[in-house]
């Protein structure tokens, strides 16, 4: 009796709907703000410490860091999201978030490679990969922080994951056409870049705050903890990670080809720094307001039709848009392109967080999305930028980006076909 007195779980008061969202997407927002400043700033960031004679070859270095800061979010997914499962997803929120700001804190501050040298690229590979490890851990736990709070609401809610993504695009796009209007190329250059990424900084300790006044869910806290939540992912679920890989797949692609724009539109199409960071702001707000308007009306028609009608419409139509905008170029139809894509994007990932967490069993769920979430955008998010750079280099076209997100949506669709039994 005195055991079971001791092992009982100590109950809180339901947290508010806002509170909790605040909580959980604010670390969401911070790591994909840091990743569009990023990926916006790409050529600014390959100037500053990867330069070489070869402008393209600089941004290829670029590129390649921001894609091997992905080759470690499986690790941190498997370790934090482990933790998470065995834990508490509260200290796995909090411990995501510190690593978060340190390694934003290192981007920030890091000196030129005219200063320091060989230092400044190894040490801001450092803090990519610091990122990534922290970003690996953080879409398992909040995405179940925040479904088991709400069950009876968790498509909108757990939407809100991905509409925090939409929104911190917004921002780091607004920060881009920003700078490029009042400050000359030279400041942008020179010291401009790192105003995004100190902005970032004063993110974290908010966000550090408000997770340490929120408390686990009840259904988690209820339960009996998994001694090898990994065990049984990896031995008897291996197939529901295949299938959340798979659903995921062509969400993170788009949103990492959101994130390329400005560098396709600048190098690639020629087009003003300026157009570029319009196009990523207008695909900003699309992505934070008709997210979570979307999660809304999955809970009245049900996310899988809302699935198979955005990845249907992609599959048809982003060949011709892109075809017709590199053959049609100019800073409406980029708008139009991105504008649409992110439309598309909004319906589709409105759903995944949701669906993703139902496919898994409370006792692996936090482990089992963050490591397929992971995988799909290490695999088919991460390295975007720099296979369709490479794509474009060694076809010659400029619409190798479309074939690229042709072949993936056929991948989601798959998944979606096979998971249809589990879901609804």
């Amino acid at each position: 009796m005195s055991s079971l007195t001791q092992t009982a779980p100590q109950v809180h008061p339901r947290p508010s709907l806002h509170k909790t969202l605040f909580a959980t997407c604010i670390g969401n927002a911070l790591e994909w703000f840091d990743i569009a400043v990023y990926g916006f700033f790409a050529s600014y960031i390959a100037h500053a410490f990867f330069p070489t004679s070869d402008a393209s070859v600089s941004l290829l270095l670029t590129f390649g860091s921001f894609g091997v800061s992905f080759l470690i979010r499986p690790l941190g997914a498997v370790v934090l999201g482990n933790y998470a499962d065995r834990h508490g997803r509260k200290k796995a929120l909090l411990l995501s978030i510190n690593l978060m700001m340190l390694g934003g804190a290192m981007i920030t501050f890091m000196p030129e490679y005219g200063t320091i040298g060989l230092a400044a690229p190894l040490l801001i590979m450092l803090a990519r990969l610091i990122q990534g490890f922290s970003a690996g851990g953080e879409f398992g736990s909040s995405t179940a922080f925040l479904v088991e709070h709400f069950p009876e609401r968790k498509a909108f809610i757990a939407s809100w994951q991905f509409a925090t993504q939409g929104a911190s695009t917004l921002m780091a796009s607004a920060f881009g056409l920003g700078l490029t209007q009042i400050l000359s190329e030279a400041e942008i250059q020179s010291w401009g870049w790192r105003i995004p990424f100190a902005f970032g900084l004063l993110i974290g300790p908010l966000g550090i705050y408000i997770r340490r006044h929120v408390h686990e869910p009840a259904s988690f806290t209820q339960q009996e903890k998994s001694a090898a939540p990994l065990k049984q992912l990896f031995g008897r679920q291996k197939e529901l990670m295949l299938l959340a890989v798979g659903l995921m797949v062509i969400s993170t692609a788009v949103n990492y080809m959101l994130n390329y724009v400005p560098t396709y539109a600048t190098k690639t199409l020629h087009l003003p720094g300026s157009v570029a960071f319009s196009a990523t702001l207008l695909a900003g707000v699309i992505l934070t307001v008709v997210t979570p308007l979307m999660g809304l009306c999955a809970e009245r028609v049900g996310r899988v039709p809302l699935m198979w009608g955005s990845l249907l419409l992609l599959l048809v139509t982003i060949y011709p848009a892109f075809s017709y905008m590199v053959n049609h170029t100019s800073p409406l139809t980029l708008m139009l392109l991105v504008g649409w894509m992110a439309l598309l994007k909004s319906i589709y990932f409105s759903t995944v967080p949701s669906v993703m967490a139902d496919l898994f069993p409370l006792g692996t769920r936090a482990s089992g999305m963050a490591i397929s979430y992971n995988v799909a955008v290490t695999i088919f998010g991460g390295f975007a930028p720099l296979i369709c750079t490479l794509l474009i280099n060694a076809t010659g076209t400029s619409l190798a980006p479309g074939y690229y997100l042709m072949a993936v949506s056929l991948l989601s669709a798959a998944a979606l076909l096979r998971s249809r039994s589990r879901i609804a």
